[in-house]
């Protein structure tokens, strides 16, 4: 799967790239049709530790799911996003074979 990683304001350095890309490639086991997806890393200016924000939207035939989570850390903000794309993907994959 194609995942685009934008940094806002700041750079991300190579491991937390790699860390997300095997991330979104364990989603495809839930959905075998995502197309791409894009996540942005986003830091928020504020005294409050967990200040690290993490957007993931996948592109999907027909839609797009979009996911927002706040943490300490993006590892942290990746995973709870992951999980809750896996839950959201397995949801639309059974809605699916319902209608078909």
């Amino acid at each position: 799967m194609k995942v685009n990683v934008n940094a806002v304001n700041f750079t991300v350095d190579r491991k937390l790239v790699d860390f997300i890309q095997q991330r979104m490639d364990k989603l495809e086991k839930y959905y075998d049709k995502i197309v791409a997806s894009d996540v942005f890393l986003k830091v928020e200016n504020t005294s409050d530790k967990e200040n690290k924000i993490v957007e993931i939207k996948i592109h999907v035939p027909g839609d797009d799911l979009l996911v927002k989570k706040q943490c300490k850390s993006f590892e942290e903000a990746v995973e709870l996003s992951a999980e809750s794309l896996e839950r959201l993907l397995v949801k639309r994959k059974e809605k699916i074979r319902t209608h078909i």
